[in-house]
């Protein structure tokens, strides 16, 4: 059975920063996509950056703007998303995501076809 379970939200002040981390189990295949999605209060879950196996990574460029970086640790089976530089409109529940293949095009949207998710972790930006 495959697990994510996310780790490393908070409540920071505008200008701080955030590591998140999610721990995967249960999963053995050396093909695969991750990610991180992020959902507003009342709006839609969205992708903010993915990776896949060979290191390929795509953010959501108009939203990040140099300020995220996602990563992973391959021997600790172990997703990260740095996040510096974090505003008010970071605030929401953070999301975890795992495909069975590599990513395709527009995985970063709503709809995007992720079989894997951890229930989330929530990070709030406030003053």
């Amino acid at each position: 059975q495959v697990q994510l379970v996310e780790s490393g939200g908070g409540s920071v002040h505008p200008g701080g920063s955030l590591r998140l981390s999610c721990i995967v189990s249960g999963y053995t295949d050396t093909r695969y996509c991750m990610g991180w999605f992020r959902q507003a209060p009342g709006k839609e879950r969205e992708g903010v950056a993915i990776i896949d196996a060979n290191g390929w990574t795509t953010y959501r460029e108009d939203y990040v703007k140099g300020r995220f970086t996602i990563s992973k640790d391959n021997a600790a089976n172990t997703l990260y998303l740095q996040m510096n530089r974090l505003k008010p409109e970071d605030t929401g529940m953070w999301y975890c995501t795992l495909h069975d293949s590599s990513c395709g095009r527009g995985w970063l949207k709503p709809n995007a076809p992720f079989k894997y998710w951890g229930q989330g972790s929530q990070v709030t930006v406030s003053s």
